[in-house]
């Protein structure tokens, strides 16, 4: 397999820290350091900006997030605001809401996959997780177990299940009992221990090391099936996990040499290969057979800075970087 590049799209105003295809329509959501969020679109030969949605953010936009639906967009912001963007036939795009309540960066926003909650995490060490209520945002719980700047908050494809990364080298991991949720499980580097909640038992349980990253947790990204998924680090690792009972999830393989530097972004596409995008201005791809990831392509100068961000629709792969631009790409055969 290789990445051949179709298009280049030229974003002023800052680095590129976020994209993100629509999941209805081939609509690709970009952030930054503009403050403004772009839709593009692909029109005969040329992709082209449709919309661009301003004044929800008063500062860098970290990243962007496309909800289940395809109607709504949520920004997580330097400004410490997370702006909902909602689409209808008669208006268009407008401003519906701004959540506020982190005292710091929010660094991630994430939709569940019935659309139903929202959740939040930011430099505040905090992850909020939000309740769609029709066109109102109620905040269900305020979960405090990281102990640095939380990086990333991703949504388990199919079920109730949150996870979370942070500069505290572990991956967190949520789900609702009663009334509030709790973090029931904490994915630690090596020579670390977490206590967690494990409410089946009643218990409170230490979990040791099972293999997790020795650096920073900057993104991860679960497979179609939810019952694994891949992350990455500071560490320049790429790492899988696996459940076998739907709840914890253990290190099954670990890859490095491959980026140089940070590990920034990780995609997991729904036709089974993964992209990764890192410091050193490279994207990899790699198909996972087993449980080992096997390198398919390498692509040393995607960009001309920091490749922060990739998304994949189908075989398209869309990549934002520091050097302010959007790549398009597609995953061919050779």
């Amino acid at each position: 397999m290789k990445l051949e590049l179709e298009a280049v799209l030229e974003v002023e105003g800052g680095p590129v820290w976020s994209v993100d295809w629509s999941p209805t329509s081939k609509t690709l959501a970009t952030a930054g350091g503009s403050k403004v969020v772009k839709l593009w679109r692909q029109e005969g030969d040329r992709w082209v900006c449709v919309a661009s949605l301003d004044g929800g953010n008063s500062k860098t936009i970290r990243q962007v997030a496309w909800s289940p639906c395809g109607k709504k967009i949520a920004t997580a912001s330097f400004d410490g605001v997370s702006a909902i963007w909602e689409y209808s036939t008669d208006e268009g795009w407008e401003l519906a809401a701004t959540l506020e309540g982190h005292e710091n960066e929010v660094k991630s926003v994430g939709w569940s996959p019935d659309g139903d909650y929202l959740a939040s995490c930011s430099r505040d060490k905090s992850v909020w997780i939000w309740e769609v209520l029709g066109g109102d945002f109620e905040c269900d719980s305020v979960l405090q177990v990281h102990t640095q700047d939380v990086k990333r908050v991703v949504w388990h494809p199919s079920r109730p299940l949150l996870a979370s990364a942070g500069y505290d080298d572990t991956i967190k991991l949520y789900q609702e009992y009663g009334d509030d949720w709790e973090c029931y499980d904490s994915l630690a580097g090596e020579g670390e221990s977490e206590r967690v909640r494990e409410r089946e038992s009643s218990m409170v349980l230490n979990y040791s090391s099972r293999s997790g990253h020795s650096s920073t947790v900057w993104s991860l990204s679960f497979n179609r099936a939810g019952d694994k998924f891949v992350s990455c680090s500071d560490d320049r690792t790429l790492r899988v996990w696996e459940t076998t009972d739907n709840k914890k999830y253990s290190c099954k393989s670990s890859l490095c040499g491959f980026h140089k530097r940070a590990i920034y972004d990780v995609a997991w596409g729904r036709h089974g290969y993964i992209a990764s995008a890192a410091g050193d201005n490279a994207i990899r791809v790699f198909e996972l057979k087993g449980s080992s990831l096997i390198l398919c392509h390498l692509e040393d100068n995607a960009h001309q800075g920091d490749v922060n961000s990739i998304s994949w629709k189908g075989s398209m792969l869309a990549s934002g970087s520091d050097d302010e631009t959007v790549k398009i790409w597609s995953l061919e055969a050779t």
